[in-house]
């Protein structure tokens, strides 16, 4: 389950960065030099993008919630010096601790 949030999470970031790119901005996007007008007309294709992003932007934000919420469920609550502590080997001399 979570690789295929994972995967979805992925692709949907890719298409995030495409859909941001092909928006319209004052710089003149990709700097095509292909004018906006005689691809689409710019008022639908930006709102059309615009709306994509909206939706794009929260499903990305929604998988990466449950990715965490997933893999928060997995992790030990154990620390690793407590693990360390509790696998002494008394066949080793033991160092005399300074105070």
């Amino acid at each position: 389950m979570e690789f295929l949030i994972l995967v979805f999470d992925v692709i949907l970031a890719v298409l995030l960065v495409i859909v941001i790119l092909l928006q319209k901005s004052e710089g003149g996007a990709l700097g095509l030099g292909a004018s906006q007008e005689s691809f689409i007309s710019s008022r639908s294709a930006g709102g059309f993008l615009t709306k994509a992003t909206a939706i794009i932007a929260t499903l990305f934000i929604i998988t990466s919630i449950s990715l965490t919420i997933i893999s928060n469920q997995e992790i030990s609550n154990t620390s690793i010096l407590e693990k360390i502590d509790t696998e002494e080997d008394s066949s080793e001399p033991k160092i005399p601790k300074s105070e």
